[in-house]
């Protein structure tokens, strides 16, 4: 039985000196493969030497979050490509979208941040349609903007995930309708969850793909600690009781096709 961590962020362990004990106690939960996640410039070189180093155990994506576009956003990502020249390329492209949760309250600055989201997002959901790979989507406050965006790509929606999932059945439906999917983290194991244990019920086991986005969101029993890998079961666990399902396998081979790895 191995679970699959598909979103994690792990630099801030890295630059700690705790990465190899969070790997340790990674194995010892049964965690055998992560993808740690790239956000900015500002990680995606310790990223690919993390994966060269851990080859087979860590995997790496390239992608500018929304929250750190800005005014210079084509500049911060004018080196994304070529990570997909590098002696070991990425696993996927993100995460990249929309995020609208915490815009200023200034209309016109509000809009303007908006607007270079959008053209960020265009541009590396341009990049994603080239190099033909998955995508890992951001969406907070921006579902249908974000929709609407990779609609108008013209990027396979197989290839597309919305990470951290926290919507309902209606937004799912949605991501199905096209060939999209969700993957969902430790809030799943929150309380009073309905509407997001309703979302994981109707997408099913097919596609289901589960993530810690540690060191953020710790599940329960660890909520309100620092997050790992290590704690990726807890959410998988939670999810089969959900589906009433000992889904462990289907999950890791989820994972596995939509990254396009091989063990």
């Amino acid at each position: 039985m191995s679970w699959f961590d598909t979103h994690c962020h792990l630099q801030s362990f890295h630059k700690k000196g705790e990465l190899e004990s969070v790997l340790q106690r990674a194995d010892e939960n049964g965690v055998s493969r992560m993808v740690t996640v790239g956000t900015s410039p500002g990680d995606w070189a310790d990223y690919l030497e993390l994966s060269i180093k851990y080859c087979g155990r860590i995997d790496y994506s390239v992608g500018l979050h929304p929250g750190y576009v800005d005014e210079n956003w084509a500049d911060q990502i004018s080196s994304l490509p070529t990570f997909w020249q590098s002696n070991k390329s990425p696993v996927a492209l993100g995460e990249i979208g929309l995020d609208y949760f915490r815009l200023p309250k200034e209309p016109e600055l509000a809009e303007q941040i908006i607007n270079w989201q959008k053209e960020a997002l265009r541009r590396q959901l341009l990049w994603a349609r080239q190099f033909d790979c998955p995508i890992i989507i951001h969406s907070r406050a921006a579902f249908d903007d974000c929709v609407e965006e990779i609609d108008r790509s013209g990027v396979n929606w197989e290839r597309v995930v919305f990470h951290c999932f926290t919507e309902g059945v209606a937004q799912i439906k949605k991501l199905m309708e096209r060939g999209g999917r969700a993957s969902f983290t430790g809030i799943l194991t929150f309380p009073k969850n309905d509407q997001l244990w309703d979302a994981v019920k109707y997408q099913g086991i097919e596609k289901l793909m589960l993530e810690t986005d540690s060191p953020y969101l710790a599940p329960v029993p660890h909520r309100g600690k620092r997050n790992e890998p290590a704690f990726i079961n807890k959410v998988g666990e939670y999810a089969c009781a959900l589906l009433n399902v000992d889904a462990v396998d289907k999950i890791w081979e989820n994972s596995m096709n939509f990254y396009q790895l091989h063990v």
